[in-house]
């Protein structure tokens, strides 16, 4: 099959495919932009009936991206999801840290970069409800930035995570709570990369049992995103 282009340059999708898809799963990795990182959890979801689409990105060459870089990962998904989610399936959003920030544009929300860019969302990608692990959310913090978003919200977050820490997870809570329903998790003893099944290297984990948590989190997740 193709590969999905963007512009003329073709790219990579792991596309884990049910025997019969009751939603689909847009999967947004972190800074590192490779999704099997995280494949030990996306195959838990695949094994539950979802089809997840998790389209490969560059690593970003810093851990503040530009509005190009955003805009280029929300044209990937995009892409993607218009490729492999069949028509008429419902679609959710999951990422990890700024791919976060990615599905929260998809689905409405209006971001600033630390440059001041202002950066808005490419239009075709529904998204109806959204699973955010470790999410930085300093890209919101202009008034308004999230008067847009419609859909349900989980968020999971580490108390031992010095990237994203809580703080930001309590900032979303406290700008959207009451217009939609928001659900946020701190797990104890979990770091920012405690959500990834592969660890970037060099990264010691703070959390005692990482693999018992990751079942635990893809039962949680099953939960929310099966609705």
């Amino acid at each position: 099959m193709p590969l999905p282009k963007e512009g003329d340059n073709a790219f990579e999708v792991t596309v884990l495919q049910p025997a019969s898809a009751s939603r689909c799963i847009l999967f947004a990795a972190g800074r590192g932009g490779n999704p099997l990182r995280h494949l030990g959890l996306l195959q838990t979801l695949a094994d539950e009936g979802m089809l997840v689409v998790a389209p490969h990105f560059d690593m970003l060459a810093s851990p503040v991206p530009t509005r190009a870089e955003l805009s280029e990962r929300m044209r990937r998904l995009s892409l993607a999801a218009a490729r492999h989610c069949p028509s008429g399936l419902p679609v959710a959003g999951l990422g990890h840290s700024i791919g976060t920030v990615v599905l929260l544009l998809l689905a409405g929300a209006e971001a600033d970069t630390l440059a001041g860019e202002r950066v808005r969302a490419v239009p075709g990608c529904p998204i109806d409800r959204l699973a955010l692990l470790a999410p930085p959310t300093d890209f919101f913090r202009r008034p308004g930035s999230l008067a847009s978003l419609t859909v349900p919200v989980e968020v999971w977050v580490g108390d031992r995570d010095t990237i994203t820490p809580p703080a930001q997870a309590a900032f979303l809570r406290e700008a959207i709570d009451g217009a939609i329903p928001v659900d946020i998790r701190v797990v104890e003893g979990a770091g920012h990369f405690t959500f990834m099944n592969e660890r970037p290297p060099h990264v010691t984990d703070t959390h005692a049992d990482r693999d018992g948590f990751l079942r635990s989190l893809a039962d949680e997740l099953r939960g929310f995103l099966a609705v």
